[in-house]
């Protein structure tokens, strides 16, 4: 076994600990660590498996097999990117209709909530 090879499975599973680890402490929430799991999961497997890496590799066109590796980890960080940005996304249009409420509520002083029924009878 060589030093790259050592190495990717060193680091790929003490990845793959690492993220079970925040997950059990309730650092990081199971929806995002699934990317995160799988694709450490997978570097893991093609770690210890080298021919299944070889054939891969070379069916990809990459000479040098632990190539592969890292372009299966840089893909990986791009899916999880995305996913995270469609996140952002997601709660920046959240935070701006939250905004708008909230800044409607604020001009007209009948949609509060904090009013007594009989003043807003009156009204």
């Amino acid at each position: 076994m060589n030093r790259v090879t050592l190495f990717s499975i060193c680091a790929s599973a003490g990845f793959l600990l690492y993220i079970l680890e925040m997950v059990r402490r309730r650092k990081l929430r199971e929806e995002y660590s699934i990317l995160w799991l799988f694709g450490s999961a997978l570097i893991l497997v093609l770690s210890l498996k080298q021919d299944w890496l070889v054939v891969l590799a070379h069916a990809v066109g990459i000479v040098y097999p632990p190539s592969f590796l890292f372009l299966v980890g840089i893909l990986f960080i791009l899916l999880i990117l995305i996913h995270f940005s469609i996140a952002i996304s997601k709660l920046h249009q959240m935070n701006k209709k939250m905004a708008q409420e909230i800044a409607m509520m604020k001009a007209d002083p009948s949609l509060r909530g904090d009013q007594k029924p009989e003043s807003r009878n009156k009204l």
